[in-house]
Formats: structure tokens, sequence, C-alpha cells
């Protein structure tokens, strides 16, 4: 069924919106962790018993990643790709991409983001360990962008997915 946009058939566009999804949202967890992860290791290397404390600090970049994840997830799911079912009509194909680029592109950034506000945060701990709660706080504001983005893009896929169901 390709009509539209390119020659692009819609089961085309709503792959390619959730892998870019899963792909973007990936990427960043990989950059922010290894952002976080640097400079919790600096302090471990120091002092060993501050890992507990740090860990959760240089994990908290990898949830981008899961929420590109659960993106990608939701488009094979409510469009029937695992039944192989895929006859979406190219203009909302193209609206499936659309509705995933929210998660994508905020999910690259704010991991990377949220890498390096983890870092800074790794360094309270490393001066005053009583204060880890505190310091997770500050890459925890990060992450609240990161929700929001999958929030959008689980809203607006749930409408898709109802407009393809009266196809």
């Amino acid at each position: 069924m390709k009509d539209l946009f390119w020659g692009m058939a819609g089961a085309d566009w709503a792959l390619l919106g959730g892998g870019l999804a899963a792909i973007l949202g990936g990427i960043g967890s990989a950059i922010g962790i290894t952002i976080a992860s640097s400079a919790v290791s600096g302090i471990v290397a120091e002092d060993s018993e501050k890992f507990g404390k740090l860990l959760p600090i240089a994990a908290m970049p990898g949830t981008q990643g899961i929420y590109g994840f659960i993106a990608a997830v939701l488009v094979i799911i409510f469009f029937n790709f695992l039944q192989g079912d895929i006859a979406i009509p190219a203009a909302i194909g193209f609206k499936i991409f659309l509705a995933c680029l929210p998660v994508a592109f905020l999910c690259l950034v704010s991991a990377i983001y949220q890498g390096l506000s983890g870092a800074a945060a790794a360094g309270i701990v490393a001066r005053r360990s009583e204060d880890s709660g505190k310091a997770l706080i500050l890459p925890a504001l990060v992450e609240t962008y990161a929700v929001l983005s999958l929030i959008v893009t689980i809203l607006m896929l749930t409408s898709l997915q109802a407009a393809v169901q009266k196809l």
C-alpha cells in the first residue's frame, strides 16, 4: 500500500518512528551513562564504600533508552506488527512516525544532560556522602522531561491506534 510520502508504505513510516525512538533513546543512554560513570569510577577508585550511593546516579541516564524501547514496542503491539497485519495507510504511518519523535529526540538529549548532571551530583557524594539523596534529585529533574515526552508519545500513539482500528 504505497501511496504518499516518497513512496513509503504506512508500515514503513511506523517502523521507522519506533526504530528511531529505540535507537536514539539507546544512544543517549549509552552516552549519559558513560559520562556519569566516568565521574563515579574516579570517586569509587578513591573510596569504594561510596559505590552503593553512586550507582543510582550512574544508572539514571539508562531510563531514556527504556522509554525509547517502550515506544518502539507500543508501535509493534498497537499496530499489529506481530500478527503481520500491517495494512496502514501512508498518512497514518507518517503520523505514527511523528508521534515517536518526542520520545526519540528528547530521550537522546535528556540522557546526555542527565549524565552531565549525574557527574556533577557525584561530586557532591564524593565530598559529603550523607547528601547522596539530595544529589540524586539533580539528575532526577532532567528525568522529568524524558517522562513527559514518553507520555506525549503514548497519548499520540493511543489516539492513532483508535484511528487505525476504525479503518
